[in-house]
């Protein structure tokens, strides 16, 4: 492995629950396209999952896509070659039809993925990717490498409309968020890129979850252990979320990139306390349709008791980050 300059994933290095966003909303931001693409520390973790998923790793596809986004597919490899090595010298070097990703030691001939393009560019960057068509009953699903859903899966709303895609999150299709939406994609111009961010809560880091949400009862009042550092316990996942018109077939590319930390490790953020009470606020603010899509239902009271407690352990001692 070739040892190079790695940006590094701060804990909780996006909060969407700290009051700067309202759960179930649009939210959408201007995007500086140098800001595209989001690599860390997680980079070589997360493509070597990938790499086990794309393998036949999972019970599902994770890679569909329409026979006739082939040119698509191939603008959005594309994209990622041009801005990959400009953007991120110190991780990706290309040469005539090879790009190697550096920390990883790790050569594509892009010859060899003249007709698997959305695949190559998966395994080149943390984000799953998601193209939208237009069609007639509206933007489509129609070619994604969806490694890292947050409890949907790829099998289920591939092909759908985004309305059949959001037909479970509540306010989508019965009030403005559908409606918006669909406006925004019918608007989104090449040049003015935007971007989003939502959260989750699940027990354990995995990236992988294309079920439906469960918390693992047992383990949301258990602290981690030393010895487990804290792989389990009650995490904070957010989806940081991209998305672009291609210039050239003129679909909309999503990215989606996943970031996952304990929340244990609130205790140890300088910034903790205000970040767990933002959190707890945003939770029993949820109504009960919005407990339910999330998953939290049951386990609100519960969560929201712990996350009381850590807000009063004070902050600033260090992690046991493994």
């Amino acid at each position: 492995m070739i040892d190079a300059p790695m940006r590094v994933a701060p804990p909780f290095a996006h909060t969407p629950y700290d009051g700067s966003a309202r759960p179930f909303s649009v939210g959408l931001l201007p995007l500086d396209l140098a800001d595209w693409i989001e690599p860390d520390t997680d980079l070589a973790a997360h493509l070597a999952e990938k790499e086990r998923l794309l393998q036949g790793g999972a019970e599902a596809p994770v890679l569909v896509a329409e026979a006739d986004t082939l040119k698509a597919r191939r603008e959005v490899l594309s994209l990622l070659l041009d801005h990959l090595p400009a953007t991120f010298p110190e991780l990706y070097w290309r040469t005539g039809e090879t790009i190697r990703i550096l920390p990883m030691a790790r050569d594509y001939r892009l010859a060899d993925w003249q007709d698997r393009p959305l695949e190559l560019a998966a395994r080149l960057v943390q984000e799953d990717l998601a193209l939208m068509r237009r069609s007639p009953r509206g933007y489509r699903l129609v070619a994604a490498a969806l490694c890292f859903p947050s409890s949907w899966s790829l099998a289920e709303k591939f092909g759908g409309t985004m309305r059949q895609i959001h037909e479970t999150v509540p306010g989508f299709n019965d009030g403005r968020m559908g409606p918006m939406v669909a406006r925004i994609f019918d608007n989104l111009a090449v040049d003015r890129p935007s971007w989003r961010l939502n959260w989750s809560l699940y027990t354990g880091p995995a990236l992988h979850r294309p079920v439906a949400r469960r918390l693992d009862d047992a383990a949301l009042d258990v602290a981690p252990s030393k010895s487990e550092g804290m792989d389990t316990g009650l995490h904070v996942r957010v989806e940081r979320q991209t998305l672009r018109r291609l210039p050239e077939s003129g679909d909309i590319l999503f990215t989606i990139k996943v970031h996952h930390d304990p929340v244990a490790a609130f205790a140890a953020h300088p910034d903790g306390a205000r970040l767990v009470a933002g959190l707890r606020a945003q939770l029993l603010a949820l109504d009960t349709a919005q407990l339910a899509y999330k998953g939290l239902a049951e386990q609100r009271d519960r969560i929201a008791e712990r996350l009381a407690a850590l807000g009063q352990t004070g902050t600033g001692h260090r992690s046991e980050r493994p």
